[in-house]
């Protein structure tokens, strides 16, 4: 990509300029000669025009971008610029045509390249949202040999990059066990020893074992208590339905709602992957994308790969639809956690919809509510004003429990909680589901 824009005159042009401009008025006030004025503009139009063509002629800086091909949303992380300057000495202008939404830090930056120096700098950018997204070239300000001129040139090839959620926090899992990770993320589930479904090895008694855990033959043929020890099962399936429609566009914190379901998301996939299970994922509602069931933690780079571009639209989501392709594609029994905002105009939907799933797999919905309730509900109240907001919003919250006990009363598991409390509670629920062999 290489374009040229006309040569525009610098700040010093216009000052030669005004100042032959002011010789003009010396002229017509008898205080200054004509001969002198013309004299003047004739050696000015002549220095103008032969540096504007020695900066037409001048080969403009090779320029190469040196960046990492995926990013990670919310950090920031350097961009390298190297240039090559040409067979005269260069005074110019960079900027890099980044993004136009991500926060930068350090350009323009202003440049001076001796003949046939190499030079390189870094700058910063953060990207603030997820999806695919150009750099369109690099825009050069050249300034001409003797500064009367500028021209702006586009230069360098495009590059796209993929922005994927923040997976800082997944690499940080990763050092952990999985019960360790869980608590990390806010889950609070009570470990019983030694108990599950699956077993997995035979040892001493220890005290607090309970006594259907005692395998008396083994016992006998040692003479001592001898334990079975279980495990949770593994090999299970879990499901994420993520609602891609109108509700997960409200913002929270400077980001969608959806935002922070996908993040959330794949921190139990990641845990569930770790726990030996294999995870599958469906985005429905206005974007859509389906991953049948992974096992490995591998598997996370997939579902990654599927979901780093979804963007919540503004459309209805049909639950029902959503629920009858997800009956379709998944036969094996799993749990399937629908992450959606909740209200009751979308209850006879979502009802007909979860008795479908529940035909054969556990059901768990998770509500997200938006925090500035609970802190407006926490404000005082000293005026009507603050009364009729308080009261909009319990007659509000109302509506949410009344909906969630009805899909509590169809067999369903339901999550009320906040953007901050998503993953830890997921994780959470998650847990329990397999402590208790719900599945």
């Amino acid at each position: 990509m290489r374009r040229r824009s006309l040569p525009r005159p610098s700040p010093w042009a216009l000052a030669w300029l005004a100042l032959w401009a002011v010789l003009g008025v010396a002229v017509g006030l008898d205080l200054s000669a004509a001969e002198l004025w013309l004299f003047a503009g004739g050696s000015l139009l002549l220095v103008l025009v032969l540096d504007a063509v020695r900066l037409m002629r001048s080969a403009g800086p090779e320029i190469r971008r040196e960046l990492a091909d995926t990013w990670p949303m919310g950090v920031e992380r350097p961009v390298r610029l190297s240039l090559q300057s040409g067979t005269r000495r260069q005074r110019l202008d960079v900027f890099d045509l980044h993004p136009g939404s991500w926060n930068v830090r350090g350009l323009p930056r202003h440049l001076q390249l001796e003949r046939g120096e190499l030079a390189s700098f870094d700058y910063h950018l953060r990207a603030n949202a997820r999806g695919d997204f150009s750099f369109d070239g690099m825009h050069v300000r050249l300034h001409s040999p003797w500064r009367l001129w500028r021209q702006l040139r586009t230069v360098g090839a495009s590059q796209v990059v993929r922005v994927f959620p923040n997976f800082a926090p997944l690499a940080k899992f990763a050092m952990f066990s999985a019960d360790q990770a869980s608590r990390m993320v806010g889950a609070h589930v009570k470990r019983r020893r030694g108990e599950g479904t699956d077993f997995h090895q035979m040892r001493e008694y220890r005290v607090g074992d309970s006594l259907r855990q005692i395998d008396w033959k083994a016992s006998s043929r040692v003479r001592r208590l001898i334990s079975r020890e279980y495990q949770d099962e593994k090999n299970q399936q879990l499901i994420l339905l993520l609602d891609t429609g109108r509700r997960l566009m409200a913002r929270e914190e400077g980001r969608a709602h959806f935002d922070h379901v996908l993040d959330a998301a794949l921190v139990v996939a990641y845990l569930a992957l770790r726990q030996g299970d294999a995870v599958g994922l469906l985005a429905s509602g206005g974007a859509t994308s389906w991953v049948p069931p992974r096992r490995g933690v591998a598997a996370i780079d997939e579902l990654l790969r599927a979901s780093y571009a979804l963007q919540p639209q503004p459309v209805a989501t049909d639950f029902l639809a959503s629920a009858t392709e997800l009956f379709l594609r998944q036969r094996r029994r799993s749990l399937v956690m629908l992450v959606t905002n909740l209200r009751d105009e979308d209850m006879d939907d979502l009802l007909a919809a979860v008795d479908m799933l529940r035909g054969r797999h556990l059901v768990c919905v998770a509500s997200l509510r938006e925090s500035a309730l609970d802190s407006a509900l926490a404000q005082p109240v000293n005026d009507l004003d603050a009364a009729i907001r308080a009261g909009s919003i319990a007659q509000y919250l109302e509506q949410r429990r009344v909906a969630h006990d009805a899909l509590r009363s169809h067999g369903v598991m339901v999550l009320d909680v906040t953007c901050d409390q998503l993953a830890g509670s997921l994780v959470e629920k998650y847990l329990s589901v397999k402590r208790d062999g719900l599945l």
